[in-house]
Formats: structure tokens, C-alpha cells, sequence
């Protein structure tokens, strides 16, 4: 339990989407820190003991709740929200899925795949992957937000320009994040929380584990701003760097088919220098690997390369 925090959001509040008309879970006055109790990405369909058929029968209509909304009083269309993560509760479970039909190369990968990790929630050391893989970890949010000024629900899944599902991996701990507010009271909510991510997630899912989250909620007047921004305070690789990367590179006249042959090729890298299954690699691509746009001056081919931490195999 956090000593310092003004409110607790249990778990059981939560949406699947963004309204400005949901009802507020807390009404809390800038400055509060509060204790949001966060679900992951499958709304705790699955845990621990998942399988492929769990998998299956994922119900879609439940995926990525949010904890929230928090009224912030005060709050009006024109401000920003500034949202300090303080602390991330791990659980030490969590799963990457291929799920057909999503993720960068959906075409090429249309089975569906599972990891269920088992982490340490309090000395967080590498995960283990496979035959010799181990991951750094870092926990951060993967959605967080507030509600749009448009009527009516709006989908959890895509971004926005108010946040949403960003799946920016440097939003941790002792990040400060600001949000453009469209509607009173801001109506802030998060969750979708994972133990680790490369930039990218390119098959579409990363550790997906359930966390608690504390954050210290205060308001910018009139800040005018219009898409989220954060600041970082330290190196935000620092727990990848270490052993250096092996690189691969997609080069072309289009972004999304270099992004997707960068991948591809890490993926061949993979399996042929580690012996892993093509689906598996691409999976510890999307938790540990980053995408990068390396160049986008030189017309009219542009260079998108995936770096690769060695640190995962040392």
C-alpha cells in the first residue's frame, strides 16, 4: 500500500475504452498521488497457467482495460495533465502472444503463439527466454491517457492525440509524462502494463503483466498543448546496452517495408545464431528489440534498422 498516495483505484474500476461521459472512479485535486491498481492487456484472461487454447478463446471485447477515470478538479479544455510515474509493483507474471491478424508481420506469422514469463517482482532481474535468452527488464504503462472531447466510447486500442495506447517503453518510473486535456476534469486513466518492450513491439504484444502503478497528478493552466509529451531524467537503455547490438537494416522508398524487412531479417539472424523457432524470435523481437529510423533525408530510399540487444544471449 502506498503511505503517500490520497486514493486508490481498485482494479475492479476499470473501462475498455474512452468516453468523457464515464462516470469518475475518484475525484481527486491536482497534486494527489494515487494508487491505481492496473490489469494487463487481457483483462487477466491470461495468467499464469495459460495455454494456446486460452489464447483462442481470448475475448476481444475485453483487452486492454484502463484504470480510471480520475476527475481532476480543476481541469479544463486547454490545460495539460502532468502525470509523474513514481513506482511500478510488479506481479512476476506475465505473457507475449503472436495473435493472427496483428502485428507488423501478421502475413507472414498467422498461427497463434504464446510465452507465459515467470519474473522476480522484487530483485526484477532477465526474464528467461528459450534456450539461453534472458531480458532486461523495465516496467512501464503501455496506455495511459485522457478522455477526447468527441462524443460517445471510443476504442482503448489506437492511440490518440490525447494518449491512449502509446506503448512508449521509456514511460517509467520517474518519467514525467504531460497531457493535452479536452474535456473537464481531464477524466485521466491507465493501464495495459508491462515488464518489458522493445520500441516497435512489433508483433503486437510485450511482457503483458499486471502492476500497480503510482502516479502524482498536477495541472498546467492553459498549456495549449496538442499531443502528449514527457521527460526523462536518466539513460533510458541503460539496462540493454551493455553487450552492444547486432543491427539489421530495411532500405527502400517506404518506411513500413523497411520497418518490416529490418524485422524479418533480424528474425532470420535469430534463428539461424540462436536455433530459435522463426515465431519465437519474432516474439523476443517485440519485447527486447528496437526499431529505429536510421535515415529519412536521402531520397529517395530511407533506412529503418532493428536493433537487436546482445546483452539478451551473453
Amino acid at each position: 500500500m502506498c503511505i503517500a498516495c490520497t486514493h486508490t483505484i481498485h482494479r475492479a474500476q476499470h473501462n475498455f475504452g474512452w468516453n468523457k461521459d464515464f462516470a469518475p472512479a475518484v475525484v481527486a485535486k491536482p497534486g494527489e498521488t494515487i494508487h491505481f491498481e492496473c490489469m494487463d492487456s487481457s483483462g487477466g484472461q491470461l495468467g499464469r497457467d495459460a495455454t494456446l487454447d486460452t489464447l483462442r478463446d481470448l475475448d476481444f471485447g475485453k483487452i486492454n482495460p484502463v484504470s480510471g477515470p480520475v476527475y481532476v478538479e480543476g481541469a479544463k479544455p486547454g490545460d495539460a495533465l502532468k502525470v509523474t510515474l513514481r513506482k511500478f509493483i510488479p506481479s512476476g507474471i506475465g505473457w507475449t502472444a503472436n495473435i493472427p491478424g496483428f502485428g507488423l508481420l501478421a502475413d507472414q506469422f498467422k498461427d497463434p503463439a504464446l510465452h507465459v514469463w515467470s519474473y522476480d517482482a522484487n530483485s526484477m532481474v532477465p526474464a528467461l527466454f528459450g534456450p539461453g535468452g534472458r531480458v532486461p527488464l523495465k516496467p512501464f504503462a503501455g496506455t495511459i491517457g485522457v478522455a477526447p472531447a468527441e462524443p460517445g466510447t471510443h476504442s482503448v486500442v489506437p492511440p490518440r492525440r490525447v494518449g491512449g495506447n502509446m506503448d512508449i517503453r521509456d514511460l517509467t518510473a520517474g518519467v514525467t509524462l504531460y497531457l493535452p486535456v479536452e474535456v473537464e476534469g481531464a477524466l485521466f486513466s491507465i493501464g495495459d502494463t508491462h515488464a518489458a518492450q522493445g520500441d516497435g513491439e512489433v508483433c503486437g504484444t510485450a511482457i503483458e503483466s499486471q502492476m500497480n502503478v503510482e502516479a502524482t497528478i498536477e495541472l498546467v493552466k492553459d498549456a495549449r498543448l496538442q499531443t502528449p509529451r514527457f521527460t526523462t531524467t536518466e539513460p533510458v537503455t541503460r539496462h540493454l546496452d551493455g553487450m552492444g547490438y547486432e543491427v539489421t537494416t530495411g532500405i527502400g522508398p517506404d518506411l513500413m517495408t523497411g520497418a518490416r524487412e529490418s524485422v524479418m531479417r533480424m528474425i532470420d539472424l535469430l534463428t539461424v545464431e540462436h536455433g530459435l523457432n522463426p515465431v519465437d524470435a519474432y516474439m523476443l523481437c517485440s519485447v527486447c528489440g528496437d526499431l529505429r529510423i536510421s535515415e529519412i533525408v536521402d531520397m529517395p530510399n530511407w533506412v529503418v534498422s532493428f536493433y537487436f540487444p546482445r546483452i539478451v544471449f551473453s
